[in-house]
C-alpha cells in the first residue's frame, strides 16, 4: 500500500508495532497468484526482484493419506517458470517478500516501535496515540492491523467467526540434517496429507527450514482448554500420537524435532454479508477487512489487491470527495472478498470431511 501511494506522489508513514525489522520470524510461504498478488507486485514495479527471489518448485503438490501413500504428485507437470499463466502459483518466504517491500520505499517511510492503542476525530481526520510515544494526526488513516485488528471496531461491531478448526503450526529449522526423512518426502514443494477428518500441511521454506501445520476440527477454546504447554515438545509429540492415533510414526519427526513453541491458530472467517457505513477519512485492507481460513491461499492476494484498488481510487480523479473515494473501493471490495472466504470456507470442509482424501484428489485432478 505504502509503495503504491508513493509511486503517485503521496506522503505515506507507516506505523508499525514491531521494534526494528527484525523483530520476529516471518510465518509460511505465500503463493501469489496473476490477477491479485502479482498484479499488485507489477504495479508496483518489483517484478524483476519478485522473479530474482521466489522459491523454485516449493509450488509443486504430494497428496498422501495418513501412511504416507502418495495420491497426487505434480512434480513432473508443473514448469518452473511461467509469468503470466492464470494457474502459475509462485510461492515466495514471506520474510524475502517483506525485505523486497521495505527496501523499496523512501527512508523514514516506516515508523517502528508503534504501538497503537487508540485513535480520536480531529478536524477533517484523526489523531492517533501510541504507547510511549507522541500522538499524531493523519487526513487519513487505513488500517493495516490483521485479523485483531485495533482499527476495524472504529468502521464497524461485525465480528468474524470460528469455522470449527484449529491449526496448530511448528517450525523445523535446518531440517536436512534435523528431519530427513520428511525432507526427502517434500522434495523442495509442499506436501498434503488427509485422514480421519484431520489433515497434517507442510512446504518448504527458502532457508531450509520447514513450517507445518495440524489441521483438525474442534471448539473454539481448545487452545486454553487443551491442558497442553505448547513450550513443552514432549507434550505435544503425546498430544499428536494420542489425537492421530491412524497415522504413521513417519510424522512424528515432524513434531519430534520443531522448535518451541507451537502456535495453536483458531481459524476465523467474515460474514460474507457484511456492510459498514463508509467513512471520509478511514478504511482498512487485508484480514483486518476480511480475515478468512488459508485453504484457497486467497488471504494475502486479496490484502494486495486491496492496496493495488485502493491506491488507484485514492489517487484517480474521477471522485468529488475522499468519502466517494473509499466508496469506490470498499463496495468491490466487499463483494469479491466475500467470495474468496466463501471459497476458502468450503475448502476447509472438503478438507476436513471423512473423505477428504478422495475430495482433494478430485479437486487436483480437476484443475490440473
Amino acid at each position: 500500500m505504502a509503495k503504491l501511494l508513493q509511486l503517485k506522489g503521496a506522503d505515506v508513514k507507516v506505523f508499525e508495532r514491531d521494534t526494528d525489522k527484525n523483530a520476529r520470524v516471518q510465518g509460511a510461504p505465500l503463493d501469489l497468484h496473476n490477477d491479485s498478488g502479482l498484479a499488485a507486485i507489477r504495479k508496483a514495479g518489483l517484478l524483476e526482484e519478485f522473479k530474482q527471489n521466489y522459491l523454485v518448485g516449493a509450488d509443486r503438490e504430494l497428496i498422501m493419506n495418513e501412511h504416507a501413500e502418495i495420491f497426487f504428485s505434480d512434480h513432473d507437470s508443473k514448469p518452473d517458470e511461467s509469468f503470466g499463466h492464470q494457474h502459475f502459483r509462485p510461492e515466495i518466504d514471506r520474510g524475502t517478500l517483506r525485505k523486497i517491500l521495505l527496501e523499496s520505499l523512501q527512508p523514514e517511510t516506516i515508523i517502528w516501535d508503534s504501538h497503537f492503542i487508540s485513535m480520536e476525530k480531529q478536524n477533517e481526520g484523526w489523531l492517533l496515540h501510541f504507547k510511549n510515544k507522541s500522538s499524531v494526526y493523519a487526513d487519513i488513516v487505513i488500517g493495516c492491523d490483521g485479523a485483531n485488528s485495533k482499527i476495524r471496531p472504529y468502521i464497524t461491531d461485525t465480528k468474524a467467526f470460528y469455522t470449527g478448526i484449529t491449526m496448530l503450526e511448528g517450525n523445523i529449522l535446518q531440517a536436512k540434517e534435523t528431519a530427513p526423512k520428511i525432507y526427502k518426502l517434500l522434495k523442495g514443494g509442499k506436501i498434503m496429507a488427509f485422514g480421519n477428518n484431520q489433515n497434517l500441511l507442510m512446504g518448504q521454506k527458502g532457508n531450509g527450514d520447514i513450517g507445518f501445520y495440524a489441521s483438525f476440527r474442534t471448539n473454539e477454546n481448545w487452545e486454553a482448554e487443551s491442558g497442553l504447554d505448547y513450550s513443552n515438545k514432549t507434550q505435544i509429540l503425546d498430544w499428536f500420537k494420542t489425537s492421530y492415533p491412524e497415522w504413521s510414526s513417519i510424522w512424528l519427526e515432524l513434531f519430534e524435532n520443531a522448535e518451541s513453541p507451537f502456535i495453536p491458530r483458531p481459524i476465523y472467517c467474515i460474514p460474507f454479508d457484511q456492510l459498514w457505513e463508509t467513512q471520509p477519512n478511514l478504511t482498512v485492507i487485508g484480514d483486518a477487512a476480511h480475515v478468512m481460513p488459508p485453504f484457497a491461499g486467497e488471504g494475502v492476494n486479496m490484502a494486495m489487491l486491496d492496496a493495488l484498488e485502493l491506491s488507484e481510487c485514492l489517487t484517480s480523479n474521477e471522485y468529488e470527495t475522499l468519502q466517494e473515494v473509499i466508496s469506490a473501493y470498499e463496495i468491490p471490495m466487499r463483494k469479491r472478498a466475500a467470495i474468496a472466504a466463501k471459497e476458502s470456507l468450503e475448502n476447509g470442509e472438503l478438507m476436513h470431511a471423512e473423505n477428504s482424501l478422495e475430495n482433494m484428489l478430485n479437486f487436483f485432478n480437476r484443475v490440473h
